[in-house]
């Protein structure tokens, strides 16, 4: 399947801000990294990583759970993050899930591309910290 699904806790739902995170990075060091980070936060019962985003997309696209955080990195072969995020848009009417950029671009370009994407809630640069991220969740 070209993904590793992390189940951290038994779920409650009332003790997590989301059902699942969905970390899409073609770097799996970045995705072990960023599930360790995240499960010290406690946000979510469940992470699954791709290093695909295409797998990711069609795993997306097979859940019910609306309450999804997704952590996007832009530059990735095959489909690249803007690929995703539009074919994504497909999917977003049925959906409510948080998609967050998360990347190692500094161009302000790329932040302005990423806010066309109305369901896009902010941009992070990577390396993913307890900061950032709890800074983009409090919103």
């Amino acid at each position: 399947m070209g993904a590793s699904f992390y189940n951290l806790r038994p779920p409650d739902p009332l003790m997590y801000l989301f059902d699942l995170i969905v970390l899409i990075d073609d770097d799996p060091i970045n995705n072990l990294i960023n599930k360790r980070l995240i499960n010290k936060l406690n946000i979510a019962p469940s992470i699954i990583d791709f290093l695909e985003a295409e797998k990711a997309l069609q795993y997306i696209d097979t859940q019910n759970s609306l309450n999804t955080l997704i952590l996007l990195d832009i530059n990735m072969p095959v489909m690249n993050g803007w690929d995703f995020l539009s074919s994504y848009a497909v999917l977003e009417n049925q959906r409510k899930d948080v998609v967050i950029m998360l990347s190692s671009s500094i161009d302000h370009q790329d932040r302005q591309k990423s806010r066309a994407f109305t369901f896009v809630q902010g941009f992070i640069e990577k390396p993913l910290t307890r900061e950032k991220l709890e800074k983009l969740l409090k919103r």
